[in-house]
């Protein structure tokens, strides 16, 4: 489904694939060869997503933009089932395995690897040709440390000063929910106004820029 939100529209190339039950809603542009495959998901909120070529994103997968933080993919990149990129950069030849979390702000340089249900967290750069194990948190800048599952109070003296929750929301940590989530709920009732399109011919890409609406 190609969703036209904020008044931009998906752009798919003729050589790119979308499944039928993938959503490419707003500010989206796909590159060459790009796949996107069943109940994947690339929201561009208040921002922008940049998908390289020969990128394959697999079912269920979720990949955000953000006004301040942008999803940029680069070339040959899988980022695999369930994986979430949220506004960070993603450069060529990365794996992204299965449920893996990339967070705002962060990079994760060429060639790296994060393994199932990893995290690379907010603000944090994961130096080039790295492998994130299994289950395991990169944080920090600018080249992060790798945390083990349950090395909570040495992550945590790195993981504060990242500042995760205005890095993601805009707040101060400690805002309470009720506030935050108002914040939330306002930020994406934007999504009321979307015009769901006409699902491009085959061969034809999407038209970029805001169309007439019906």
């Amino acid at each position: 489904m190609l969703i036209e939100h904020r008044g931009r529209r998906p752009v798919v190339p003729e050589s790119a694939y979308v499944a039928p039950t993938a959503v490419l809603s707003g500010d989206v542009v796909l590159g060459e060869r790009a796949r996107v495959l069943h109940g994947a998901v690339l929201s561009a909120e208040d921002g922008r997503i940049r998908v390289g070529s020969d990128v394959v994103v697999m079912e269920n997968a979720l990949v955000r933009g953000r006004a301040k933080h942008p999803a940029v993919i680069g070339d040959a990149v899988l980022v695999g089932p369930h994986a979430h990129v949220n506004g960070a950069t993603i450069e060529d030849g990365v794996f992204v395995a299965t449920g893996a979390c990339v967070f705002p702000g962060a990079v994760a340089g060429a060639g790296a690897e994060l393994r199932i249900n990893s995290v690379l967290h907010v603000n944090s750069v994961l130096a080039p040709g790295s492998v994130l194990p299994i289950g395991w948190i990169a944080a920090g800048a600018p080249r992060a440390r790798l945390f083990a599952p349950g090395e909570h109070d040495d992550l945590w003296r790195v993981q504060e000063g990242l500042d995760f929750p205005g890095t993601v929301y805009g707040v101060p940590r400690g805002t309470p929910m009720r506030d935050l989530m108002a914040r939330q709920a306002d930020f994406y009732g934007a999504h009321r106004d979307d015009l769901v399109l006409d699902p491009p011919p085959t061969g034809h890409p999407v038209a970029d820029g805001p169309g007439p609406r019906r």
